[in-house]
């Protein structure tokens, strides 16, 4: 068992997730990285939004995973990847929580973009 916090989003934190009715493609040196119109939208907090893209829509041959995690007491622990074609920018490019806590569970098996580390995330 995990000695790390579980909180549970609330009024203080709210967390919503949607699903988003656009397409969503995310694109890095020429390469489509991502493409769905599957993608959920998870407004947390002040914090922008976030799409969170199933990861049968992602390209998963461009990417290489990495021994980063990180831990949100709301989410749970954060797996990361990289995009190969990135280089060194799209280090730790993208994050994913496969075992996310039951209150965000709709974003197992989805995955995130840091917007700074590709060179788009589009909704058309």
């Amino acid at each position: 068992m995990s000695d790390k916090p579980i909180k549970i989003p609330g009024p203080d934190h709210p967390i919503t997730i949607n699903r988003n009715p656009a397409r969503v493609v995310v694109k890095l040196n020429g390469h489509v990285v991502a493409d769905t119109r599957e993608a959920l939208t998870l407004r947390e907090a002040s914090y922008p939004p976030v799409q969170y893209i199933p990861r049968k829509d992602v390209d998963m041959s461009l990417l290489d995973r990495t021994d980063h995690s990180t831990h949100c007491p709301y989410k749970g622990d954060a797996s990361y990847y990289s995009i190969i074609p990135g280089g060194e920018r799209s280090k730790n490019a993208i994050w994913t929580y496969e075992n996310p806590h039951a209150a965000v569970r709709k974003i197992k098996d989805h995955m995130a973009f840091y917007p700074d580390r590709v060179d788009s995330v589009e909704e058309l």
